[in-house]
């Protein structure tokens, strides 16, 4: 709305301002993204202590679950843009936004069984993980070592004081930071500096109620990344404006691929994977979960949003327009994708 208003050029323009040597976008991209990063960090590593990921026959279906639902997207996105520079965007919808599958979730309350709730924060929590393996595999522009090396360097020295159980936060704080910034100059990006810090802060499932610094550390950052944080990269990062022809470029291969990979991609990529992986006896569908559950919470799994356009800035980042188009078709696609799944899980379940 504001980009398309009177102000919207001045809109835009605030976000390009300098703070230093960094723009207000990518201090938003780059910064506070990390929190936000760190925060999902926290979450991996409590479900893999104490969570569904800790049992390896509960982890199997969420793993196939997120593994399919990457995979068959990125599938089609690189089917309809190989060989061209579009195809770059290929992560763009293997992402999953854990914050509004959940949201929606949440407005079902005790219409669906309380497993497909463990069953959507494993998968999704699994699918963010991937999605950073793929932004540090594939979108990192060029690679200065020593600053990399001077990442690993702080966050051994973390892990360290891990290991002799120091349990202030505050040096894992300032380690942090310093890792922060080193990831940042060595062309990884620096978000990724997020999870490493997760897994270096201690967390004992035995004090895990309500003791060890991770615990803490995530239900602190819980209010301001979903009242800060998100609403900030949002409101930086969503800025679309419409032209003349926006209809057209929602029919380019690139955003074609974008919408089908999150629409249908997601949801059958799930189930598919789920249904060889039963089928073969590598894991079991709990007892209170019928498939028309599982294809709900695929259905859910393509509201992209906060990742893919996250990844769709790295992907394009030289092409604004790119950019732009890909970014309505987030939306568009994230909005249809909740919206089905929504209607779904609410049709088959118990009033």
């Amino acid at each position: 709305m504001i980009t398309n208003s009177p102000i919207g050029q001045a809109y835009l323009n605030l976000w390009h301002i300098n703070i230093g040597s960094i723009s207000i976008e990518h201090w938003v991209n780059d910064g506070l993204m990390a929190i936000f990063f760190l925060l999902i960090g926290l979450e991996l590593e409590r479900e893999i202590y104490i969570g569904e990921l800790s049992n390896i026959k509960n982890a199997l279906l969420p793993i196939c679950a997120a593994i399919g639902g990457m995979l068959l997207p990125a599938i089609i996105h690189l089917a309809l843009n190989y060989g061209t520079p579009m195809q770059s965007g290929i992560g763009i919808p293997m992402a999953t936004d854990i914050a509004f599958a959940l949201g929606a979730l949440a407005m079902l309350s005790n219409r669906i069984p309380a497993s497909l709730k463990v069953f959507v924060v494993a998968f999704a929590v699994i699918d963010d993980l991937g999605a950073i393996v793929v932004i540090a595999t594939f979108y990192t522009a060029k690679l200065s070592p020593w600053y990399l090396v001077g990442a690993l360097v702080v966050w051994t020295l973390l892990i360290m004081l891990n290991r002799f159980r120091v349990m202030m936060l505050l040096p894992y704080i300032i380690g942090g930071v310093l890792m922060w910034f080193f990831m940042l100059q060595s062309g990884i990006h620096a978000t990724i500096a997020g999870i490493m810090l997760a897994f270096a802060i201690p967390f004992s499932a035995r004090d895990g109620d309500q003791k060890s610094p991770s615990y803490k550390l995530e239900h602190f950052l819980h209010k301001p990344v979903a009242l800060i944080i998100l609403p900030i990269f949002a409101l930086a990062n969503t800025g679309i404006t419409f032209n003349a022809d926006w209809i057209h470029g929602l029919v380019s291969a690139n955003n074609l691929g974008i919408a089908m990979g999150l629409i249908i991609g997601k949801p059958v990529g799930v189930t598919l994977l789920c249904l060889i992986a039963v089928a073969a006896g590598i894991c079991r569908l709990p007892s209170d979960l019928k498939w028309v559950h599982i294809i709900g919470a695929g259905m859910l799994g393509g509201i992209g949003f906060t990742m893919s356009i996250f990844i769709t800035n790295l992907a394009f980042s030289t092409d604004p327009v790119t950019i732009n188009a890909a970014k309505m078709s987030i939306l568009l696609a994230s909005l249809t994708a909740g919206t089905v799944g929504y209607l779904w899980l609410r049709l088959i379940s118990k009033s």
